[in-house]
């Protein structure tokens, strides 16, 4: 895959208090993936990178409303994120308590991504962008290449390359710019998402090989 600005965009997951601060949530489950893959530091580094070669950057958040509980059927993962009040917010119009709450982004993330050029997509409530319109601005800013990375691995970073790909875009995921879940019944998430990737990413990259070809 070329990666080049004039039609390659970074997207980044999920990047947000609950998943990779170790206040967060789903500290316990996700800690030690975070801290072994660097995933913090990795993503800042893109982040960097794609501001200074002028790279434009896309988030896509994940955030639950009180609404959110009415939901009569979940899968496990779902349960247990409206159970633990994960990406929790008190409203879609109402941000009382969301600044340095589990929903808000990580702090050394927000210059980056409260520049006034970074695009926030709408969120999306289960895992994929189906729900909400990354694509369409991904489409509106004629973006054919992404740049994938951000939580969880095998969760919705996966959903969303998986998604992107059926979209016709290319799909490079940053290995070590995500991290995932591990369950002791359910098993190592992390390795699960690479496993997948390697079927179906186009490419499966280091962060150090993606700045490496990022001109």
């Amino acid at each position: 895959m070329e990666i080049d600005k004039s039609d390659t965009a970074i997207v980044f997951i999920d990047p947000q208090n609950d998943v990779l601060s170790e206040e967060g949530a789903n500290w316990d489950v996700v800690g030690a993936s975070v801290t072994e893959n660097k995933t913090v530091h990795n993503m800042e580094r893109i982040f960097q990178a794609a501001k200074s070669r002028e790279y434009e950057v896309f988030i896509s958040p994940h955030y639950f409303y009180p609404t959110d509980s009415g939901w009569r059927m979940n899968g496990p993962l779902e349960t247990s994120e409206l159970e633990t009040h994960t990406f929790a917010r008190t409203g879609q119009l109402d941000l009382t308590g969301f600044r340095n709450s589990g929903a808000d982004w990580l702090d050394r993330f927000k210059p980056y991504i409260e520049d006034g050029k970074t695009v926030v997509a709408s969120p999306h409530k289960v895992f994929g962008p189906e729900s909400n319109d990354l694509v369409l601005q991904l489409r509106k800013r004629g973006i054919q290449k992404i740049i994938l990375g951000g939580m969880l691995a095998n969760m919705c970073v996966e959903s969303h390359m998986r998604h992107l790909v059926e979209e016709g875009f290319e799909v490079t995921v940053v290995r070590d710019a995500t991290a995932g879940p591990r369950h002791p019944e359910w098993g190592d998430g992390y390795q699960a998402a690479i496993i997948n990737y390697r079927f179906f990413a186009h490419e499966l990259l280091s962060t150090d090989e993606v700045l490496d070809r990022m001109h």
